[in-house]
């Protein structure tokens, strides 16, 4: 197997790594339209539980959730 025959400079690693690390970004969200807080992508609301204009998942609300 090949060896480095020089040391990687600091420069040609952060410029790797920054090559690299810039193409992860946070995922995206939409606001729903149901009640317009911000949701992921093909995922249920997590405030209402609205998804594609239905009712896909019960959500407890607070009252429910302290009894």
């Amino acid at each position: 197997m090949a060896t480095p025959k020089r040391k990687t400079s600091h420069a040609r690693t952060a410029q790797r790594k920054a090559n690299w690390l810039g193409a992860l970004r946070a995922p995206k969200t939409a606001s729903c339209p149901h009640c317009g807080e911000p949701v992921k992508a093909h995922h249920a609301c997590p405030a209402c539980g609205y998804y594609r204009g239905r009712k896909a998942v019960n959500i407890k609300s607070d009252e429910e959730a302290a009894n």
